[in-house]
């Protein structure tokens, strides 16, 4: 080492560095520094002209990790004013000072005791001193310095969110982004290749790909079908020293899901079906299902039912159960065995959402045929009319025919049918009928003033199966016959004034008929001819007043109508 003569000469504190490299060879820098001079290791002499004495360090470096038996070994303190006898004295002080860092204080060689972690700490900063061991004054002024911890390969990869769960659509383009994964090392990034980080897939191909730089994870195949798998399971590892040999590696898992689209049409599994349905199914009861298949899930495989062709379109219905995705089948009208014993559907079912995308897999739709054979039923008695009325006159005698009511089994067996009234909501038993022919005869002499109408219910039954039964409404008329005299409305007692003059009306009289109109008005009045006839009272019919007339008993005499002429004392009497 040069010095030039010309600079001041001051005592200086020399730091002997220990660097090691990851992969290197320890070295050994000695620094030797006199009056204020600095020789860089890498670089040539460099002379400062500072009245001050002042402590020029370069910075120290000791290997995380060390594992070896003994102190690894750090570097050196020096002043130049040490002759070697001893004299001088080194002080270490601040982090780590005398636990992790020790030194000698005759040499100044620094020693490390402990094994070190560099993801834990980086660094120290100390402060180093030169005094006199006798006097105990500082040789050189206190100055700080740093060890730094030299990184080695000593932490892996890490995923920190996995594993990971993701979706991608089926049928997605070759190169769709799936997800971006992320490896994280601890070691240091500035230093070598420690903390560089390259990814690969250990699981999932050929599906998948990972962008060895980015993490980026691709689908690697073109349409990608979750009808044909639905799971993977891809492992993406992450290995630092720029993947070469040796380096250290963490894994993750990606689990990933293809979702739905639309890709799949409906299919009915036969092309041709039969439903057997009884002729007493109600209408607007359900008579049956139908399902179409379709390999997709959620709203990709709703679907709609329609009937679009065959001879019960009038007779059939079909609507859609959202939640089981089936055809439910309706009765809109009633089915006869006898007059047709099967009809023919065609039945299609369709999607009702659409992804043009794939419309050249379609059409997304399908149809099948349904044959429905109608069921014979043993059904009752059918009556020729949902209802009758009949008509009687009353006074008629017992055992008069009112009418007949007609029922026909409407099988094609067509049995027998009996006949009866049901009693259970009449008191009296006015009517009788003939188990055999229907015809309904009076039990009872009827009269129309007391009951106009009676309401029966008739039943019919077979006679090879009687517990099944038929009913029906029979309304009777009573007719009316002329079998009530006319009556006065009311008790008279008139009186005449005796200043009335000749022609003046001095009252009305009026009267009342039990039977019906045809039997009862128009009345016919007239003054008995077999009573004396008082001169000064006259009577004058068809709503006329009575008048000055002989005095008498006035009878009315009923015109018109059937039946003899009812005749009846009135009660006024003129005087």
């Amino acid at each position: 080492m040069k010095i030039t003569s010309t600079s001041c000469i001051c005592p200086v504190l020399v730091c002997l560095c220990f660097v090691q490299r990851c992969y290197g060879t320890a070295h050994h820098s000695s620094i030797k520094v006199t009056r204020n001079q600095t020789k860089h290791i890498e670089g040539e002499t460099e002379v400062h002209h500072r009245p001050k004495r002042g402590w020029v360090w370069n910075q120290f470096f000791v290997l995380e990790e060390h594992m070896g038996p003994d102190p690894q070994y750090v570097g050196k303190l020096h002043s130049n004013s040490d002759k070697g006898d001893g004299s001088v004295k080194y002080i270490l002080t601040g982090e780590g000072a005398g636990t992790i860092f020790i030194i000698d204080d005759t040499t100044g060689d620094i020693h490390s005791t402990k094994s070190l972690d560099r993801e834990q700490k980086t660094h120290y900063v100390l402060h180093a001193q030169a005094i006199d061991r006798r006097t105990n004054k500082p040789l050189e002024p206190e100055s700080e310095f740093i060890i730094k911890v030299q990184d080695i390969n000593d932490n892996a990869p890490k995923f920190t969110d996995g594993p990971y769960i993701v979706t991608v659509p089926e049928m997605s383009d070759m190169g769709t982004s799936v997800l971006q994964v992320t490896a994280t090392d601890a070691d240091d990034p500035t230093y070598g290749n420690s903390a560089r980080v390259v990814y690969s897939i250990l699981q999932g191909q050929p599906y998948f790909s990972v962008d060895p730089k980015t993490g980026v994870i691709r689908t690697a195949l073109h349409n990608m079908d979750r009808e044909a798998r639905e799971h993977y399971s891809v492992v993406i590892q992450a290995k630092d020293m720029a993947g070469q040999v040796g380096g250290l590696s963490g894994s993750t898992t990606v689990n990933i899901t293809l979702t739905d689209v639309n890709d799949n049409p409906p299919r009915f599994p036969q092309k041709h079906y039969q439903l057997y349905v009884p002729e007493s199914a109600q209408v607007g009861s359900a008579v049956g299902k139908i399902k179409a298949n379709d390999a997709d899930t959620g709203s990709n495989a709703d679907m709609t039912y329609s009937i679009i062709n065959g001879d019960g379109i009038g007779i059939f219905s079909i609507s859609t159960d959202k939640e089981t995705r089936e055809g439910i089948l309706s009765l809109k009208k009633p089915l006869n065995y006898e007059k047709k014993k099967s009809y023919t559907l065609t039945i299609e079912g369709a999607n009702t959402h659409l992804d043009f995308r794939f419309s050249h897999l379609g059409p997304f739709k399908d149809a099948t045929m349904l044959k429905i054979i109608v069921g014979d039923v043993d059904e009752p008695p059918l009556f020729s009319m949902p209802s009758y009325v009949m008509e009687v006159y009353e006074n008629a005698k017992i055992g008069t025919v009112v009418g007949t009511v007609l029922a026909q089994d409407p099988d094609s067996a067509n049995s027998l049918v009996r006949y009866f009234i049901d009693h259970s909501g009449e008191d009296d038993r006015v009517f009788n009928i003939d188990a055999n022919s229907g015809t309904i005869r009076t039990t009872k002499v009827l009269d129309r003033e007391e009951t106009p109408w009676y309401n029966i219910t008739v039943a019919a039954s077979e006679t090879d199966n009687p517990g099944l039964l038929s009913h029906v409404t029979v309304g009777i008329r009573v007719l009316d016959v002329n079998d009530n005299p006319p009556e006065l409305a009311r008790e008279y007692d008139i009186v005449v004034c005796e200043n009335s003059k000749p022609g003046q009306v001095i009252h009305t009289i009026s009267a009342t008929d039990k039977d019906d109109f045809a039997n009862g008005p128009r009345f016919n009045f007239f003054l008995d001819e077999r009573l004396s006839i008082n001169p000064n009272f006259t009577l004058k019919d068809n709503e006329a007043a009575a008048v000055p007339s002989p005095s008498g008993f006035v009878h009315a005499r009923e015109m018109g109508a059937c039946g003899p002429a009812m005749r009846k004392r009135s009660c006024p009497r003129l005087a």
